[in-house]
């Protein structure tokens, strides 16, 4: 049986900021959570600002640790990371601001290691299908391709 609970303004707000509180959230998540639990189009806008003013939304912070935790947790690339912060709804700016957070060095280096780490999982003899097997995984994961023709070019020859 599927039965909505009906919270007053004052409850769904209460609720969204533990649901802020909890982790960084992007609007659209916010305004998902709010439609799911039955709020109209007035009270959805009275809460996202309640919780704007307040700062437990703030979507440039939601950005900056979305980017650093894509990328220091599961080794994503910028491509990977601008397209789901795309898909969020996030601005341009935001992007740009969210890209910032992720030092030139560390992604170097991050690349370097999980293409090492991901040719040794790869049990291919044929060297042009180890370097496709390859750039496919890093590709995917969102890394540039410049940058991943350049380092499968530099780990099998």
């Amino acid at each position: 049986m599927n039965h909505k609970e009906n919270y007053t303004v004052d409850e769904a707000t209460r609720k969204l900021e533990g649901y802020c509180a909890y982790q960084d959230r992007c609007h659209k998540e916010v305004v998902r959570k709010l439609k799911e639990m039955g709020m109209i189009s007035i009270a959805i806008d009275t809460i996202v600002s309640h919780l704007i003013n307040e700062n437990y939304l703030n979507e440039e912070r939601f950005a900056k640790s979305f980017a650093r935790g894509k990328f220091k947790i599961k080794k994503w690339g910028k491509n990977r990371i601008v397209n789901e912060l795309k898909f969020r709804d996030i601005s341009r700016y935001n992007i740009q601001t969210a890209l910032k957070e992720i030092d030139g060095p560390e992604y170097f280096t991050t690349l370097d290691n999980l293409a090492k780490k991901r040719l040794a999982q790869i049990n291919e003899r044929n060297i042009q299908k180890r370097k496709r097997k390859l750039a496919d995984y890093l590709l995917y994961r969102g890394w540039e391709s410049h940058l991943v023709y350049e380092k499968t070019n530099e780990l099998i020859s």
